[in-house]
């Protein structure tokens, strides 16, 4: 039987660009979570009879709000739901699960990378049919409807055994509860040699953050490539992550850090965030900044099965660097600038006008799915490694001896009060069209701009995505807010100095004008009263 329960709205629904996230105490309330699922579900055509997939991180509240799920679908006409066993999918997983059962879209329920617990953050995203993320047009439209939702739609039902195999049924509904690991497993199997990898003798860590990739990657890293056990650390998902902040960035995954940078340093490190899109890349004694790893995949991604017969094309978000510029330029394929958010590398997916996309915000993926996948880019790494036969510092510096060097960094300024970071835009916004040819310290502005993109796909525009000062010599500065934390504003500096020839130099000294350029322009410390930024990647 249909239950129709009045609601009212909810004023701070508004997606970002992953889905919407919240403090847990906020999804709590009575009817915050059902609100937006129900406005997903009245956004959604043809979903009578659909399949839809559900699955999420671990983090707490995961399972809560998966039952809530189910009983809404079944209210709401869908024909079946898939179920990561557990309530456990990745969103890359999730992606691929989407796609390979014909399903409508899926609801993922992550924060990503941000932290976990009951005082934490939680997420609920919406994926579309192609297995990305929502876009703009649709993600508007539930919007919308969190505005004027008055009523819920649900059914009285049992809550579901999340850890046993096997198909149950809520009225006429399927609700069908799938291993999240085996097809996601064949899948890379597809696409990368894993003979050529197992009989390389490689040795690595990796951690999984005490977040969802552990399943996977034991079972592709220790099971099924044969590396030693205890490769995969942390490797439980826990609803807190362990109480740390499942990130993989140098902060946060320091220990690993300390473990590549030691004596007895494996071949290759690597981690994964809460959801398992994103990566981190480390070999013995060299950190890989994820703008560098996009182009050095790119560069080698023929090396791979999946991708032995080139690339149709690499995109990237606007505030990663331009070293996979240079890649694609050598390559005499096309290249693609967008903003930040994976979705609009899934119209140039579906297209087929690129294989290869990456953001600097440590995701990066190919066209094998529609998210950006933390795994994925691990594979191909070690499948690279194991055909060129080189550590990851003679890769790195043959790239960069052959491309020249993007020194890159970004500073981020974490919880600055909303009303100051919105100040700090405008006015850096209002004195765009005097930059161009003034001089700051020894740099010349050769342009300035907030960055706008018309999608080759599609013609749909997107403005306001960020604000770029270009420097002579390739050199910019990058500012934006971010969209993805859960309380006052991150603004996020993108910093890059390029090189053609220097390429031995440090980071933080070959930036150190940028820094400080970056701060005389935007007023930083003035605006925010911060004299350092809270993380640096």
């Amino acid at each position: 039987m249909i239950l129709t329960i009045p609601t009212e709205p909810f004023s701070d629904q508004k997606p970002g660009t992953s889905g919407l996230r919240k403090k847990v105490v906020i999804f709590q309330q009575a009817h915050y979570a059902e609100n937006f699922i129900q406005s997903v579900f009245d956004v959604v055509d043809g979903k009578d009879d659909a399949t839809l997939v559900i699955g999420g991180d671990g983090r707490f509240l995961n399972r809560e709000v998966i039952q809530i799920a189910i009983r809404m679908a079944a209210a709401n006409g869908f024909g079946r739901i898939v179920v990561g066993q557990g309530g456990i999918l990745s969103t890359p997983a999730a992606s691929h699960m989407i796609r390979t059962r014909g399903a409508i879209g899926g609801l993922v329920l992550s924060a990503s990378h941000n932290p976990g617990g009951p005082t934490e953050d939680f997420g609920i995203k919406y994926n579309v049919a192609n297995g990305g993320p929502a876009p703009e047009k649709v993600t508007e439209a539930i919007y919308a409807r969190t505005t004027t939702i008055d009523r819920l739609l649900t059914v009285e039902a049992a809550d579901i055994d999340l850890d046993t195999l096997g198909e149950t049924r809520i009225g006429g509904m399927a609700v069908e509860i799938v291993d999240p690991v085996t097809d996601y497993a064949a899948l890379m199997e597809t696409l990368f040699d894993f003979d050529v990898i197992r009989a390389a003798g490689l040795t690595m860590a990796f951690d999984a953050m005490s977040a969802v990739t552990g399943p996977y990657a034991t079972e592709i890293l220790e099971n099924r490539l044969g590396f030693a056990r205890g490769t995969v650390r942390n490797g439980i998902p826990l609803p807190d992550f362990g109480g740390h902040h499942p990130d993989p960035n140098l902060v946060h995954a320091h220990a690993l850090y300390e473990t590549m940078m030691g004596p007895e340093a494996p071949d290759f490190g690597a981690a994964s965030d809460g959801d398992g899109d994103r990566n981190l890349i480390i070999g013995r004694g060299i950190f890989v900044t994820p703008s560098d790893s996009l182009a050095m995949l790119a560069a080698n991604a023929h090396l791979a099965p999946g991708y032995s017969q080139g690339l149709k094309g690499i995109a990237r978000s606007m505030p990663t660097s331009a070293a996979a510029d240079r890649v694609a330029g050598k390559m005499g394929v096309p290249m693609f600038e967008t903003p930040t958010g994976w979705k609009f590398f899934g119209n140039l997916l579906d297209a087929g006008m690129a294989t290869i996309c990456g953001e600097e915000s440590a995701g990066t993926g190919s066209d094998h799915v529609r998210e950006k996948d933390g795994l994925w880019a691990v594979l191909l790494w070690l499948n690279i490694l194991a055909v060129r036969q080189q550590s990851v510092v003679d890769i790195a510096r043959d790239h960069w001896a052959t491309y020249g060097r993007n020194y890159y960094a970004r500073h981020d300024y974490e919880g600055v009060d909303s009303d100051r970071a919105d100040a700090l835009m405008a006015e850096l916004r209002g004195k765009l069209a005097d930059l161009a040819g003034t001089r700051v310290g020894d740099l010349v502005i050769e342009a300035a701009d907030d960055f706008a993109y018309t999608d080759p796909t599609d013609g749909s525009v997107s403005r306001n995505q960020g604000v770029r000062i270009l420097f002579d010599g390739g050199s910019r500065v990058v500012f934006r807010l971010s969209g993805t934390g859960t309380s006052g504003a991150t603004l996020r500096v993108y910093l890059e100095r390029y090189e053609a020839d220097r390429i031995d130099g440090d980071t933080t000294a070959m930036l150190a004008d940028i820094v400080a350029a970056a701060d005389m322009i935007a007023g930083i410390e003035r605006h925010t009263g911060r004299t350092a930024p809270d993380v640096v990647t």
